[in-house]
């Protein structure tokens, strides 16, 4: 997450959308009174800021708007210009599942991934619970319940959805492709009919509110 009081917005990280290219493009222009929640190289050297911080929840990279109550007041917050990248599920299921593999904290996540095969893991009723009460809404829905998000930005349509971002912060970004996992370069190669179908229902509604498909 970057809180940026001078450009007046907040970006919100979603896990496996692209979020820390976008992280790492933005800290390059970065302010020096930005909050920078992550584990970027600028994120890191700002961190002792962080420990000074009172907030509601956990501030990280993923914190959501309702974790940052607290660091922001309620109008300081409502007026801020919140955007956040989203991601064909198909694809980030794949993403999450080998970045999952070869991490070495602990985890149920991890330990699931390394017990199940892709199809496993995906049918897993813990995943699919997981993926039920996270949808990209979850991260942008402030403590009283209202979801403040002006760009949900996706991340297979960067440049055309980031537009009306670029002209709010008065500059163009490129987006590069870190964080890369070792897996085939086309996601429905891993897919069989049951693993793609618990896809598509534990992630009814982002689908149909960005309008993905598996194809």
């Amino acid at each position: 997450m970057i809180i940026s009081r001078g450009r007046s917005y907040i970006f919100v990280h979603i896990p496996k959308t692209g979020g820390t290219s976008l992280s790492l493009a933005l800290e390059q222009r970065a302010m020096k009174d930005d909050i920078l929640l992550g584990d970027t190289p600028k994120a890191k050297k700002r961190n002792r800021r962080i420990k000074q911080l009172s907030a509601r929840g956990r501030l990280w990279k993923h914190s959501t708007l309702a974790d940052i109550e607290g660091v922001l007041s309620p109008d300081e917050l409502s007026g801020m210009t919140v955007f956040t990248l989203v991601r064909n599920p198909w694809d980030r299921l794949v993403s999450y599942y080998h970045w999952l593999k070869v991490q070495g904290f602990d985890h149920p996540a991890i330990a699931l991934a390394r017990a199940h095969s892709f199809e496993g893991f995906v049918c897993h009723p813990a995943t699919q619970q997981s993926l039920r009460q996270h949808p990209a809404r979850h991260y942008v829905t402030r403590a009283d319940g209202i979801e403040q998000c002006q760009y949900f930005i996706r991340l297979e349509a960067f440049d055309q959805d980031a537009e009306p971002l670029f002209d709010h912060l008065g500059f163009r970004i490129t987006l590069p492709h870190l964080n890369r996992s070792e897996r085939a370069k086309d996601y429905r190669s891993y897919y069989s009919a049951a693993s793609q179908e618990a896809v598509a229902e534990a992630c009814a509604e982002d689908i149909d509110r960005f309008g993905y498909s598996f194809d």
